[in-house]
């Protein structure tokens, strides 16, 4: 294995890039730099009940891979973490397999069924935050009486906000390429329509409240404005949401997540979001699948695309390198505003190392992850992950 030794690096404190002066095999013409570690908010491990598509083992070697030290897996799981006995099966299976840090989340609801709320003072204690992900909670009440519990916990509500009465069997974006190929759509008002009603009950109850993967111009306005209000709001949005929009969709089931990539004026909302700090956080859902779930089409495969392994090579080379976003302000998306809002510890032993100037082609076959759906497949990145250290132990690195 290749060995570097780093002199200085990235401050954790934010402060901007020190120089880094690295020995070993390396080119010496490219830059580097070391980052503190990534956190994700929304992964999906798929441990414990789901163990054909991820692992814990697997997932938390992506991420590694991907320069993360810290991970929040969601709760769709069997079973569902709702009760103290349930949640104690996924944390032993973490402290069996985990790389890297990874803070669970606790339903919502009752099997995430949205009838009855999870045993929630009983998980609170163990839990990043409360999430029926997978799921928007449908009864207004019910998320009320989420909200006003985990207020008095101390805990976020972490809302997957879909309007079932809206989907109508859609699986894309309802707009000109759902049109022109005839697919079912999805409107976008399935998310900033219960995001309003969220935000709603935000100023009823003052709970922390924060968006899972907006996608619609819409929702930026509506959280930009609630936070413009003084509500204790929070959102983010994914990599692929910022870098492709549905005049990229292929007839395959790598381009098909959920919520769906929007129109192009979508996009460029959610960049603004970013710009100006309405969106606090880019968190991959990374939602690994098999191969068979996701070899049906746009129509009939499972929605989710893996992310951890390529977050970080996308935005720079899409986003940092054109001079869109500042490569701080990436820095502040991937790693200080998750922790920050979530309560999370940044060890100065975690980190991971980075050839900036290495440039690669997205190869699936490649991946750590057992999921292999990506539309960012074939892609030229620049950007590799050369070392990831958790806890002061290196937990990841790449091939000489």
């Amino acid at each position: 294995m290749a060995e570097y030794r780093v002199k200085s690096y990235l401050s954790c404190d934010g402060q901007g890039l020190i120089p880094l002066v690295l020995t070993g095999n390396l080119p010496v013409s490219h830059q580097y730099a070391v980052f503190p570690g990534f956190c994700d908010v929304h992964v999906h491990l798929r441990e414990p009940g789901f163990s054909y598509k991820e692992t814990i083992a697997s997932g938390t070697a992506a991420a590694a891979r991907g320069g993360y030290t810290a991970v929040c897996p969601m709760p769709n799981l069997n079973p569902v973490p709702d009760s103290s006995e349930h949640l104690a099966l996924q944390e032993a299976l973490i402290a069996q397999q985990a790389r890297i840090r990874v803070y669970p989340y606790g339903a919502i609801t009752r099997g995430e069924k949205g009838e009855a709320l999870a045993e929630l003072a009983a998980l609170a204690p163990r839990v990043a935050a409360f999430s029926d992900d997978g799921h928007g909670v449908q009864s207004d009440e019910m998320m009320r009486r989420a909200m006003e519990t985990a207020k008095g916990l101390g805990k976020l509500i972490v809302a997957h906000c879909e309007d079932n009465r809206l989907l109508h069997g859609g699986y894309i974006h309802d707009g000109a390429y759902a049109r022109a190929h005839g697919h079912a759509g999805i409107c976008s008002e399935s998310e900033w329509g219960q995001i309003k009603r969220d935000l709603d009950l935000v100023r009823e109850t003052g709970c922390g409240y924060h968006v899972c993967h907006i996608s619609a111009k819409e929702s930026v306005e509506l959280i930009r404005e609630a936070k413009r209000e003084g509500l204790n709001v929070s959102c983010e949005t994914g990599p692929h949401y910022l870098v492709l929009d549905e005049t990229d969709l292929q007839e395959e089931g790598r381009f098909k997540m959920n919520p769906p990539l929007r129109s192009p004026a979508d996009r460029e909302a959610l960049l603004e979001g970013i710009l100006d700090g309405t969106i606090d956080c880019i968190a991959t859902d990374h939602a690994p699948h098999s191969a068979p779930e996701k070899a049906r089409g746009l129509k009939g495969s499972a929605f989710g695309i893996v992310g951890l392994e390529t977050a970080f090579p996308v935005l720079y080379t899409k986003l940092v390198l054109p001079g869109i976003l500042p490569l701080q302000k990436l820095l502040d998306l991937l790693v200080y505003n998750p922790r920050r809002r979530f309560g999370l510890p940044l060890a100065e032993d975690d980190y991971s190392l980075w050839d900036l100037d290495a440039e690669y082609t997205v190869d699936p076959a490649d991946f750590l992850s057992q999921g292999r759906a990506t539309p960012f497949a074939g892609w030229q990145v620049r950007g590799k992950c050369l070392a990831t250290v958790c806890g002061g132990k290196l937990v990841y690195q790449a091939a000489p």
